[in-house]
């Protein structure tokens, strides 16, 4: 009998934002909002609480724009060596209860609970236990989708939230994906429902009776392959991972397409955090660098570079990952995914290098180094680096 996949999607509920108000209790309850100051030159939204989306606000919005729609909001800058280490928290409970745990950004997660049952019993018994442990652990909230595969998971995660669990049972993924609206279609952005609402789809059922081969001409190969699939809670290839031995990666997928390089590359800089945090933690070092965009169109590529030293800190992975995005992306096409990936990855962070051939990297990640140990140790400590000092691409 063949078995059957089980997998979690887990995601941390209005993360960065959830942090401060574990920190500061004066702020919960109240419309939280992370990233920028109003006054910073061009910065923008990274999560806010659900207290802000009230008003509108979310991820990706200039300061600006948020400050007018929530003006009461308490605007905070980001502290990511905070988010990076609970972060690792919640990711090391997950890791408990399966080997297979797809990290996918700071703040979200697949556990693939495949063949589990025998030691933790059935999957949504364990989704329980794993959102008991995180609140209990963390002090955080998760929202949890459970499904026979990532893509319908990922959906399920979101049908509840916050500190939401939903199921779709085996053979329920088609009949799922027909119940829902149009805008809860994951992965087709604001552009995407526009242009199926101006061919005459308007709702799920309305694409699921198009032939694959009416999608195809009229959206394309990418798209219309993947909103075949999609409406029929077919897995696609959206979450496709590194091997894990080989590699450290994080991906963000937005909430619209992005075309303002400026906000694009604070995207990427974020993501170099991410990863070059997850380097330290796993002891690990690595020479090729990998960035990975995925358009409106859900055409995906990937562009790499393998360079002479280790990376040797996280100013050093933003740079070489602007530098080849700007080698590959067609400036001016929506950006709905951008992915960071150091490759080839050995163990050990490789210090002694640095002692021979010091270009000033050595001394930026003792730096890194030394912080990342001080917020080990004290977690309220603020860290952050802003966007307006990283050296500007013109």
């Amino acid at each position: 009998m063949m078995k059957k996949n089980s997998f979690l999607h887990v995601d941390l509920d209005a993360f960065f934002a959830s942090v401060e108000q574990l920190d500061n209790p004066q702020y919960k309850g109240k419309p939280v909002i992370v990233g920028g100051l109003p006054g910073d030159r061009r910065s923008v939204v990274s999560t806010c609480s659900y207290e802000a989306r009230r008003y509108g606000v979310h991820s990706a919005m200039p300061t600006a724009k948020a400050k007018q729609l929530c003006p009461n909001g308490i605007f905070l800058r980001g502290r990511m060596k905070r988010y990076h280490e609970k972060s690792y928290e919640v990711m090391s409970i997950f890791r408990d209860f399966s080997p297979d745990v797809q990290q996918m950004s700071v703040d979200e997660a697949f556990i693939d609970l495949t063949g589990t049952e025998k030691l933790f019993g059935l999957p949504e018994n364990t989704a329980f236990e794993i959102k008991r442990r995180v609140k209990k652990e963390t002090g955080l909230t998760v929202s949890v989708g459970l499904a026979t595969n990532r893509y319908v998971a990922k959906i399920a995660s979101g049908i509840s939230k916050p500190d939401g669990f939903f199921q779709v049972k085996d053979g329920d993924e088609e009949a799922f994906m027909l119940s829902l609206p149009l805008d809860k279609l994951w992965g087709a952005g604001s552009k995407t429902r526009q242009r199926l609402n101006s061919c005459g789809f308007y709702t799920m059922k309305d694409v699921h009776n198009a032939p694959l081969s009416t999608l195809s001409t009229l959206f394309g190969t990418h798209t219309g392959n993947f909103l075949y699939n999609a409406v029929r809670g077919i897995d696609s290839d959206l979450f496709e991972g590194e091997a894990k031995s080989h590699s450290i990666s994080a991906e963000q997928t937005f909430p619209f397409d992005l075309t303002d390089i400026y906000i694009i590359e604070t995207e990427l800089l974020e993501l170099s955090y991410d990863v070059f945090f997850r380097l330290l933690k796993e002891n690990c070092n690595g020479k090729t660098v990998q960035v990975k965009i995925r358009y409106d169109d859900f055409s995906t590529v990937t562009v790499s570079g393998t360079y002479p030293r280790n990376i040797a800190t996280s100013d050093d992975l933003f740079e070489k990952s602007c530098a080849l995005l700007r080698k590959k992306y067609e400036f001016g096409r929506g950006i709905r995914l951008l992915g960071i990936a150091v490759q080839n990855l050995e163990n050990g962070m490789d210090d002694a290098q640095y002692e021979l051939f010091d270009f000033g990297e050595g001394k930026k990640k003792a730096v890194e180094k030394a912080l990342y140990s001080m917020q080990k140790k004290d977690s309220s400590l603020y860290v952050r680096k802003a966007r307006n000092f990283i050296k500007k691409h013109d």
